[in-house]
């Protein structure tokens, strides 16, 4: 028995998961509903287009192919929608993880990847912010999370499943040769939105709020290139499997960057400037969120091997203009 079954690996995070899952010879199944995810983008593996909250299939899926391990990927992620629609956010999110949990563990599966956010933290009494921290979410979508831990937690406590969950901070970048990259229409993600406007997807970019406490008054984050993360779960499916207890990590590289600085690095980058338009404060938005990532560098020994921003914004850039031309 072995294999990993990714739900939501049609998606951004997912299916760089599940190339390097691929890369190194692992049995993979995908489930994607395609609601945000693209079957172009799933490279390794089989694709079955369904629901994550669907027990029967999961569970199906889980014995048919022999897996041995689940990555959860499918959520939505996107915090003012949370806050506009939070029941959705509690269904998406915090239902239908109980119920691939529950499946996993009908079907015997005892290895259980989780991606978290680190929305669970809220507006953090200090910076950088480590995993026992006090969590106290401020959006739907950060609690949705944080619920979903919880069950987790408990599961593992009271029966076989030993699962990991990965508390994200802002994933950026794509893959380095251009094969994937985030895809999601309407994206939200600041690094995403900017290489779009330089490339004439967008007309403006937005900043949210500019009279945070933070040294130039707008937002600061801790930005981690998407295969550094990708790489982060192979090296979390190695440690359930050798045996590893059920723990939480941050997933980031401890230091943060400003909106501005961001969008000062993509004007450098792609040789343009951007259109920008300032705008009150989003709902939910903390002012600054940074990881402490000593725990997963001690536990696992992952070493980021994409930890400088131009990288990260020179390949979100290169999949842009490789989109538009696409189009073209």
């Amino acid at each position: 028995m072995g294999g990993v079954l990714v739900t939501g690996g049609a998606g951004y995070i997912g299916s760089h998961v599940v190339r390097q899952l691929g890369e190194r010879g692992e049995p993979v199944v995908v489930l994607d509903d395609l609601s945000t995810g693209r079957a172009g983008a799933v490279l390794h593996g089989d694709l079955v287009l369904g629901d994550a909250g669907d027990t029967a299939l999961v569970r199906e899926l889980l014995e048919d192919h022999q897996l041995d391990a689940v990555m959860h990927f499918a959520a939505r992620t996107v915090v003012p929608e949370s806050v506009s629609d939070p029941l959705m956010y509690y269904g998406e999110n915090s239902c239908k993880t109980r119920a691939l949990a529950g499946a996993a563990l009908q079907a015997g599966v005892r290895h259980f990847i989780f991606s978290s956010s680190a929305a669970v933290y809220g507006i953090p009494d200090h910076i950088p912010v480590a995993e026992d921290d006090p969590l106290y979410p401020i959006n739907p979508y950060g609690t949705s999370k944080l619920v979903s831990e919880w069950m987790l937690r408990d599961t593992a406590s009271s029966g076989p499943l030993r699962h990991v969950s990965l508390r994200y901070f802002n994933v950026a970048g794509a893959d380095p040769e251009g094969r994937i990259g985030q895809s999601t229409p309407e994206a939200t993600l600041l690094i995403k939105v900017a290489c779009e406007a330089a490339t004439g997807q967008r007309d403006l970019v937005p900043i949210y709020g500019n009279d945070y406490p933070t040294p130039d008054g707008t937002g600061v984050r801790d930005f981690i290139h998407v295969e550094d993360l990708a790489a982060a779960h192979i090296r979390c499916l190695d440690y359930l499997r050798g045996g590893g207890a059920s723990t939480t990590f941050n997933v980031g590289y401890g230091h943060g960057y400003s909106v501005r600085e961001v969008l000062d690095t993509v004007e450098r980058v792609s040789g343009s400037q951007l259109p920008v338009r300032e705008e009150d404060r989003r709902p939910g938005d903390p002012p600054a969120l940074v990881a402490n990532t000593e725990r997963i560098r001690r536990e696992l020994g992952w070493r980021p091997g994409h930890d400088d921003l131009e990288e990260i914004v020179s390949t979100a850039l290169a999949w842009e203009r490789k989109r538009c031309e696409a189009w073209a």
